[in-house]
């Protein structure tokens, strides 16, 4: 079915359920946080394989993610301040050794990225949030003299840094691309082969207090929504608590980014970790702002346990506070690429290149089970179940219509109730399967 309507909802009264009456208890009356939007990120990668579908294809990739009615309805975006991994080469807006920025240019961005960004607006009728992210500052104004490899930004190039963003801002709305916010670095702790940068908790702080903020808000971006952190779940608390304890810093913060990688040290999804921030930093509003599966396998691109990775992710990350949820790359080509390090990874869809067709993978399905039904100004509510083998969350949209995104993991068709305020609905839900009830 993937995302077809299989059944309508009956409602009937219901008192007191038992123990034994599995249920899915939703409460619309009990409201958390407000929805941003739900999306993907429109990289370089992305752009170049776009580019070279045929015309069909084009339209029908666009429809596929951004179309709210034809597709699945993509309201959220990140893109690359100049180069990251999923570019075919680094590559930065300014001439080596410009710390004056005199020559900053977005040239490069319109061959591809600037057309895909502009046509993705167009198919989602405006109703786009997009922020940009850094991988690295220009290799001159870094320790290392290297946009990859980690390294640090050298103190004497935090303004000229800080002006960067606000001329990238300028810049890509110059071009038509309304810009959201920026987040301050991606993965500020990850020294990588492909474009990284190190800031401490302390450096990223007053990076943002002293010259970021006051330098947005100077050139008139005050209002752009700024994002910390930026990386994993498993250090995301002393980042945001250290951050946070400085007012002065704090004042510039719009919320806090993170992604899904911690399990690179063998163990679980630290969900519990975004759901401490939340509780203990409630007016900064928590966002995912990037997750994908890497090492990319052809015989895998239809593993169950990619959609199924995404679903338990969405579902808690939203129950933990999330007002935002962004997928990685949007599309890959066969090989899960282009990538100029070799960083090859999933994509919910990838393009054969070769015959110009487009292969939706499970989490594209299971990433639109929220994204298609859960619309920006939606609120989070209340939704309890019964059992642990199935997941969910829930929420009311603008329109007043519930949104209900049930997941089932286990190898077993699991029966229960959709019980909603003392009336309950039988539903089935399939073995490893995602369904979202709408009322």
């Amino acid at each position: 079915y993937r995302l077809s309507p299989t059944d309508k909802l009956t409602f009937k009264p219901m008192v007191q359920p038992l123990e034994t009456q599995i249920c899915v208890f939703v409460d619309p009356s009990k409201r958390a946080q407000t929805m941003v939007g739900i999306g993907g990120a429109l990289t370089d990668a992305s752009a170049e394989v776009f580019a070279k579908l045929p015309p069909a294809r084009q339209r029908e990739f666009m429809d596929a993610y951004f179309d709210p009615n034809k597709g699945i309805g993509y309201t959220l975006g990140r893109t690359n301040i100049h180069s990251c991994d999923f570019s075919s080469a680094s590559y930065t807006y300014v001439n080596e050794g410009d710390k004056e920025l005199k020559s900053f240019s977005v040239n490069h961005d319109k061959q591809f990225r600037i057309p895909f960004i502009k046509q993705a607006l167009a198919t989602a009728r405006g109703k786009f949030s997009l922020f940009g992210s850094p991988w690295s500052p220009p290799a001159f104004m870094k320790t290392n003299n290297d946009m990859l490899h980690g390294g640090k930004l050298k103190p004497e190039f935090y303004q000229s840094w800080a002006n960067y963003y606000t001329k990238f801002i300028k810049a890509y709305e110059r071009e038509g691309i309304p810009v959201w916010g920026i987040s301050v670095q991606n993965e500020p702790m990850a020294t990588q082969t492909w474009e990284s940068c190190i800031y401490s908790a302390e450096d990223e702080r007053d990076f943002l207090k002293n010259y970021l903020g006051p330098t947005m808000k100077r050139e008139g971006l005050g209002e752009k929504k700024i994002i910390a952190w930026d990386h994993n779940r498993d250090l995301i608390y002393q980042r945001v608590s250290t951050i946070l304890a400085d007012p002065k810093a704090a004042q510039y913060v719009w919320g806090i980014g993170f992604h899904w990688y911690e399990p690179w040290s063998g163990g679980e999804m630290m969900f519990d970790n975004v759901r401490l921030v939340r509780e203990t930093f409630p007016t900064k509003p928590l966002i995912f702002t990037e997750g994908t599966v890497d090492s990319f396998k052809p015989e895998d691109i239809h593993n169950w346990r990619l959609g199924e990775y995404y679903g338990r992710s969405m579902i808690n990350d939203f129950n933990d506070g999330a007002v935002g949820w962004t997928d990685w790359n949007v599309l890959l080509d066969e090989q899960g690429g282009p990538n100029h390090v070799g960083n090859f990874c999933f994509a919910p869809v990838h393009a054969d290149t070769k015959t110009g067709e487009l292969i939706y993978t499970n989490s594209y399905y299971y990433i639109g089970h929220f994204s298609k039904f859960v619309r920006p100004g939606a609120r989070r509510i209340a939704a309890s179940p019964s059992r642990s083998a199935l997941l969910s969350s829930a929420f009311v949209n603008p329109d007043g219509k519930v949104s209900v995104v049930v997941m089932n993991r286990t190898d077993q068709k699991i029966s229960y109730f959709l019980w909603v305020d003392g009336n309950a609905a039988e539903v089935a839900s399939l073995p490893h399967s995602i369904q979202t009830l709408v009322f």
